[in-house]
């Protein structure tokens, strides 16, 4: 199965400090909905993993998150593209829970839904926590410089995780689609 798993904040929309609370707050980056329309007609299957803890701090509802992946869907098939699901962590940094990155619950969801191992599978997200996560199900971690990624990319050499630290790099994720459609065999 060819299967990619992206981050959302920061990796496909504009990321924002005081989080994303509605539709129209949320703004693609630059080339990132072409290139998951890009990946998903090479036969790649997107799934979107992804923190969502403004549900907990009562940033904002359900209706008001599922309008903003109501739309992100939308600008995708436009673009004769499709994401194949949407994953996401409501809890606060504070729960414990499992499915917050660096945790790998979202991942694990998604690999029961898709029933299929995540090992080799790139994980392309814009933070540590995202590529993590990633790592502790043998993803192939890939950090883009968007949203909080050149920072992210600064603490890199401080991870003491080795497969974290030695992550792939890209721009944005444009270019990481751009690199994986030009390399594939």
């Amino acid at each position: 199965m060819k299967l990619i798993i992206l981050d959302r904040d920061g990796v496909i929309n504009q990321d924002s400090d005081d989080y994303i609370k509605s539709a129209d707050e949320w703004l693609p980056i630059p080339g990132s909905i072409d290139a998951i329309a890009r990946l998903s007609q090479a036969g790649y299957s997107v799934a979107v993993a992804t923190n969502q803890s403004g549900l907990g701090r009562e940033l904002f509802d359900l209706d008001a998150l599922e309008a903003i992946h109501d739309k992100m869907r939308g600008l995708v098939e436009s673009a004769d593209g499709q994401i194949a699901g949407i994953y996401y962590c409501p809890h606060l940094p504070t729960a414990g829970c499992n499915c917050r990155k660096p945790a790998p619950g979202l991942l694990d969801a998604i690999a029961e839904d898709f029933a299929t191992s995540l090992s080799g599978i790139a994980f392309i997200g814009d933070s540590l926590k995202d590529l993590q996560a990633g790592v502790e199900r043998q993803c192939r971690p890939v950090l883009v410089r968007t949203g909080k990624g050149t920072g992210s990319e600064k603490q890199l050499a401080n991870e003491s995780n080795e497969l974290v630290r030695s992550a792939e790099v890209h721009d944005d994720l444009a270019s990481v689609v751009d690199n994986l459609l030009e390399n594939r065999s």
